[in-house]
């Protein structure tokens, strides 16, 4: 009887129990949505890349990376578009 017992308690909280089978699906969904993001994210930018990559880049893209680089100055300063430019 001890050794059912035994057993018994082992299976429910023991560290391959039914508790840790729980956590262990809680962890992989979590994984997986994680998962998701990053694959998501990574879709994004190889598309960016391959407009970057394609014949002169494509020219919007170009220049949101270049006011985004621009914007990365000193606090309070600006960036203004010159004429003719």
């Amino acid at each position: 009887m001890v050794g059912t017992g035994y057993f018994a308690t082992y299976a429910v909280w023991g560290h391959r129990g039914a508790l840790a089978l729980e956590d262990a699906r809680a962890q992989l969904g979590i994984r997986q949505e994680q998962l998701g993001a990053l694959q998501d994210a990574r879709v994004r930018l190889e598309h960016r890349i391959a407009l970057m990559e394609r014949e002169g880049g494509d020219a919007d893209l170009v220049e949101e990376l270049a006011r985004g680089q621009l914007m990365d100055g000193a606090p309070h300063q600006v960036a203004l578009k010159r004429e003719g430019q």
